[in-house]
């Protein structure tokens, strides 16, 4: 079913001194990691929980994928867990995909938060089950982030809080520019771009007819953005987008000496789609100030004169 057309369930809101579920799905953690960033979360007045397996190592894994999958399940059946929040990506969240009980889940919906290796989550959990899903920060990285600069709160709270409509933070100092002018409305979706290729031709290929589609990585050679440009172009995900958003794309670089710009190389292979195009939304993997975007809901992406806006038009949440 197209992300588009999916019929939407928001979860309920999170409020101050809420519990938040701390969940492992993919690569293990460092438990000094994971207890800055619980710290993090306290200090903006949450109340983070977390089972004591989630230490687990199975090579690169938090544990057991079956581990993993019943820590995420009971997460979202635990009453008192008003929001689940993954500790980090690194791999191994698509492991989850045939393991977990996707009606369970969809019975208790609930705030669900991550990025890079847990694009493979959000999306699932956005087209399977029709729940709106949040990428933005994580524990043990960015809530972790030392000074606490970690974090966009403005959007982690407009997202999470239910504003009925609110505009990204996306002035002059936030870097974003525009590459190909226009104005377009659409579903917000997305994620990572080597997890959402490494979707296609699978029973969970991601869904992008009518959305504004998000784009991010981290330490991809721009000959590789190209490659998996190209694949997802190829094999129609852009065809029905209405606008594409891309993100800071942190160390995306070939060498400091080479001659062209990773916004050249998207240029040339999405501007013949006829829709708006921005660049550097601090979302994912960034330097710091992670902002937190719901995807599943309805956004409008303006692009002129260089600059760009990313305005989202409903709650992302439920507030009664």
């Amino acid at each position: 079913m197209a992300s588009s057309s999916v019929s939407r369930v928001k979860p309920p809101a999170l409020r101050p001194g809420d519990v938040i579920g701390i969940v492992a799905p993919a690569s293990n953690l460092k438990r000094a990691d994971l207890e800055a960033g619980c710290e993090g979360l306290r200090r903006a007045g949450y109340r983070p929980v977390y089972v004591d397996s989630i230490l687990e190592q199975d090579l690169y894994f938090a544990g057991s994928v079956q581990r993993r999958a019943q820590e995420l399940e009971d997460m979202f059946t635990r009453e008192e867990v008003k929001a689940i929040v993954c500790a980090r990506g690194g791999y191994g969240a698509n492991y989850l995909l045939q393991e977990l009980d996707l009606e369970k889940i969809k019975s208790h919906p609930k705030i669900f938060v991550g990025y890079s290796d847990l694009t493979t989550l959000l999306t699932y959990f956005s087209d399977a089950a029709g729940l709106v899903t949040f990428h933005g920060p994580m524990v043990a990285k960015d809530w972790a982030y030392e000074g606490g600069g970690g974090v966009d709160l403005l959007s982690w709270r407009s997202a999470l809080e239910g504003a009925p409509a609110w505009d990204l933070p996306l002035g002059a100092a936030s870097r974003v520019k525009g590459l190909l002018e226009g104005a377009a409305e659409g579903t917000l979706y997305g994620g990572c771009l080597s997890i959402l290729v490494a979707s296609l031709g699978t029973p969970y290929e991601i869904q992008t007819k009518g959305t504004i589609l998000f784009l991010e990585d981290l330490a991809a050679k721009p000959y590789q953005i190209d490659r998996m440009l190209m694949q997802l172009k190829l094999a129609g995900k852009l065809r029905a987008v209405q606008g594409i958003v891309f993100g800071e794309m942190r160390d995306c670089v070939q060498n400091s000496t080479q001659g062209y710009r990773l916004e050249d190389v998207i240029t040339r292979i999405v501007g013949d789609l006829g829709v708006p195009v921005a660049y550097g939304i601090p979302s994912g993997h960034v330097t710091a100030g992670n902002i937190t975007l719901p995807f599943g809901v309805r956004a409008s992406l303006r692009v002129r004169g260089g600059g760009a806006a990313l305005t989202i038009l409903e709650a992302a949440v439920t507030t009664l």
